[in-house]
């Protein structure tokens, strides 16, 4: 059985003509089955979607400010980690009174990511670094300010990285990098909002990710403290992580964000903020804005144990807005309640129900996706696994990239998701380099000319697992 999801389509046709298809309408208007123990207030789905998929504006920077957060080693390693060419002036501050510059942006946003933006401090300590301070190996706790600062105080000396980092950053860096060229299409406009202050780290923040091709959107905070998340490796592989949430548990939905929504394409919420309560309202408001103003809307899981605390804030938003849902195969089951002995593949097939289009991952036994009650199988990219930290996020923008470039199946686009994710697994780091981003784009756009995608693995097969 064949699916098509996408029909090829020139680089000026609309989001709204592509959903017209008989195929699209079909396969994105599930309902849910009247004995699912669910409750969703709302599963209308949404087809009247009118957002134009590309964009000829090229990426415009908007950050020119200066920094005073330098460290030598850490440019040279972040720089290797991202594929980013290190700059003589590297530095990263913005001061107090940066604002940003909307002159010369794009007049549409492909992609809109609404996340937590927090820095990640990344050093290699030993077991008796991690007893002086009194951590337990292997966990992952919430600090406040001042135990913040004690950390980092001891790691200095100590080699370490500084990165603009997340889930979702990772998966918009990889998009951005993917659609830098005009391979396949124009240029695909990529950008964030969230929180970050109006200190040294939030400036930082932003010009990383700008570096990366990626505009972060919002203002700093005045006054306002940047997140970060400080892993602490040990020799034995394992990371015991420390979170300072700072501005990042706080998005308001204010003029500025909701004026970006209106100019979006596709909207991608990601699933940490639902950890804090008073970004449920922003979630809410940002999710029925995009929808409004014809945008399709993604949500990614982030974790179980998120899912577990909130799980009826996420069903509210994945059965009211939700087109597109990014899990692996336990957060796909945790969304369904499903036991650990439940497949994948069931679980892709109970949530298509709920959501027009399921993503499921499942590590080194391939993914899924998930439409209508069915579940297409897309089996592993092949490669020798060195780093599997970033495999999901690199899945997904994937998946993005092959909306966005017109993929004609499901298979087709879930193997550009399993050959992107394959691409960061065999490497250390998280995020896609430029120089593998370029030729992935290359390699597909010579299959979306010929109108080969996904033809070495055949016809969709769908799963009966």
């Amino acid at each position: 059985m064949s699916f098509s999801l996408l029909s090829p389509v020139s680089h000026s046709s609309s989001l709204s003509t592509i959903l017209a298809s008989p195929h699209i309408f079909s396969l994105l208007s599930a309902s849910p089955s009247s004995t699912s123990p669910i409750k969703v207030r709302n599963s209308r789905r949404h087809h009247h979607v009118t957002a134009t998929l590309f964009s000829s504006n090229y990426f415009t920077p908007i950050f020119n400010g200066r920094s005073e957060l330098q460290s030598d080693s850490e440019e040279d390693i972040d720089a290797d980690a991202d594929g980013e060419e290190p700059h003589d002036d590297a530095e990263y501050i913005v001061d107090k009174d940066d604002r940003i510059n909307s002159a010369g942006l794009p007049e549409r946003w492909d992609v809109l990511g609404l996340g937590q933006a927090m820095v990640d401090f990344s050093g290699v300590v030993d077991d008796k670094f991690l007893d002086r301070l009194g951590l337990e190996k292997g966990t992952r706790k919430l600090v406040n300010h001042e135990e913040r600062g004690r950390v980092l105080r001891a790691m200095d000396g100590c080699s370490y990285k500084a990165a603009a980092g997340g889930s979702l950053s990772n998966s918009l860096v990889a998009l951005a990098r993917l659609g830098a060229r005009h391979v396949g299409g124009p240029p695909l406009n990529v950008a964030m909002a969230g929180s970050v202050g109006s200190d040294p780290l939030g400036g930082f923040y932003r010009a990383k990710l700008r570096r990366a091709n990626v505009n972060f959107l919002s203002p700093p905070v005045k006054n306002g403290t940047t997140g970060t998340v400080i892993v602490l490796t040990t020799p034995d592989a394992q990371r015991t992580m420390l979170a300072y949430q700072g501005t990042s548990s706080s998005v308001n939905y204010d003029p500025c964000l909701a004026s970006i929504i209106s100019k979006t394409n596709i909207l991608v919420v990601e699933g940490y903020l639902f950890e804090f309560p008073d970004t449920i309202k922003t979630i809410t408001k940002a999710c029925e804005d995009a929808h409004r103003s014809g945008a399709l809307v993604a949500i990614t899981a982030s974790d179980v144990s998120c899912i577990d605390r909130h799980y009826d804030d996420f069903w509210e938003i994945m059965g009211n807005y939700a087109d597109v849902v990014f899990a692996n195969s336990d957060e796909a089951r945790a969304f369904c309640h499903f036991s650990s002995k439940e497949s994948p593949a069931s679980a892709t097939r109970y949530l298509s129900h709920f959501v027009p289009l399921i993503s499921v991952t499942d590590g080194p036994k391939g993914s899924y996706i998930g439409v209508k009650g069915e579940a297409v199988y897309i089996p592993p990219s092949p490669c020798v696994p060195v780093d599997t930290c970033g495999a999901g996020d690199a899945y997904a923008s994937g998946i993005l990239y092959g909306i966005l470039r017109g993929v004609s199946d499901l298979k087709g686009m879930g193997t550009v998701a399993a050959k992107v994710a394959a691409v960061v697994v065999r490497q250390q780091g998280t995020r896609l380099r430029v120089q593998d981003a370029a030729e992935l784009a290359g390699s597909f756009a010579v299959h979306l000319r010929s109108s080969t995608i996904g033809s070495d693995v055949g016809s969709d097969q769908i799963s009966s697992l």
